[in-house]
């Protein structure tokens, strides 16, 4: 996968975080199964081009991870914390979302990162 970068704009200011970019169906359907571990500066992000209702799951996903799903101008929309592992449960945006950006568990915490605040990037997201 691509790898690239996002900065998460919080109260507490900016933060880059490394991404891997999902970009073909194929690495869209693997995303973060099989890892055993993630960083807290670390992700990988699903873009889906047009706003939707977008699902997600953990099938074969061993780590825990923060789900956070983002309207097309970089608002995070809301985040799902620490969804379990290995679970069948669909997981939704609960709203008309772009993308998800997948985090270790507890990293949207541990980083500051709430609804409301924004994602940066030069192509998806540009600052305002």
């Amino acid at each position: 996968m691509r790898e690239d970068r996002v900065w998460l704009v919080t109260r507490g200011g900016e933060k880059p975080i490394a991404i891997e970019v999902a970009e073909t169906e194929e690495e869209k359907a693997l995303g973060l199964m099989f890892r055993s571990s993630l960083a807290d500066d670390r992700g990988m992000i699903f873009h889906y081009g047009s706003p939707q209702e977008i699902t997600m799951w953990m099938h074969n996903t061993y780590i825990p991870l923060d789900m956070v799903f983002i309207r097309d101008d970089g608002t995070v929309l809301r985040i799902e914390r620490r969804a379990q592992p290995l679970s069948a449960r669909i997981i939704s945006s609960q709203g008309p979302a772009i993308a998800v950006l997948e985090l270790a568990g507890g990293a949207a915490e541990r980083l500051g990162l709430q609804p409301g605040d924004r994602i940066r990037h030069p192509k998806w997201f540009p600052g305002r």
